[in-house]
């Protein structure tokens, strides 16, 4: 599942993204947050943008396991 694409136009995985949410302080709890710090770690949603919900899905997902 880590190896799964979720943006294809930028090529980011699930694991890119979890990376991504290892640097995001961890007292953070808005989803919207830390999108704007995994977007601008992977260029996540930055092509077609069709990724977002996805993405969001994953952030909430790695939140949620904190």
């Amino acid at each position: 599942m880590e190896d799964r694409e979720i943006c294809h136009c930028m090529g980011v995985t699930y694991a890119d993204i979890a990376k991504a949410m290892e640097s995001l302080d961890d007292n953070c709890t808005d989803a919207e947050e830390a999108f704007k710090h995994v977007q601008e770690l992977t260029s996540c949603t930055t092509g077609c943008g069709s990724c977002y919900d996805e993405v969001i899905e994953v952030i909430s997902e790695i939140m949620d396991k904190r």
